[in-house]
């Protein structure tokens, strides 16, 4: 099932914000735009960061799942020596046991942003 995004900015971007297949949701790449626009958060790596994740758990909390049950994540930088301030931020909204992590340095991302994250989620009992 292709789950469409509710938010008005992003609806015009060709792709799902999240696929549902059986139990699992198949989040899109986010990155750190403030609700409701295309802008990214102001500031650099460490509030793009906090924003992205928030991204995430708005994005799961609506198609029935939350952080907690996030098993996989890919993460995308900019700039590889930026790693240890995303870390930092990851370490405060992920908690132990850490969902399994993929990351590699990118020449470049959606809209200029410094960090993507896409991930995978377990959201059982939804359509």
């Amino acid at each position: 099932m292709f789950l469409a995004t509710a938010d008005p900015a992003m609806r015009s971007l060709p792709f799902s914000e999240a696929v549902r297949v059986g139990d699992v949701l198949y989040l899109s790449g986010q990155i750190g735009v403030m609700p409701g626009t295309l802008d990214l958060a102001p500031g650099g790596i460490g509030p793009e960061s906090e924003q992205t994740l928030e991204n995430i758990r708005v994005v799961l909390d609506r198609h029935g799942s939350g952080l907690e049950s996030v098993f996989k994540c890919t993460v995308f930088l900019v700039d590889i020596a930026e790693w240890p301030a995303f870390n930092e931020v990851y370490s405060r909204v992920f908690s132990v046991p850490y969902p399994a992590r993929s990351a590699l340095a990118a020449s470049g991302l959606a809209l200029g942003a410094r960090v993507e994250v896409e991930c995978l989620a377990h959201a059982p009992g939804r359509p």
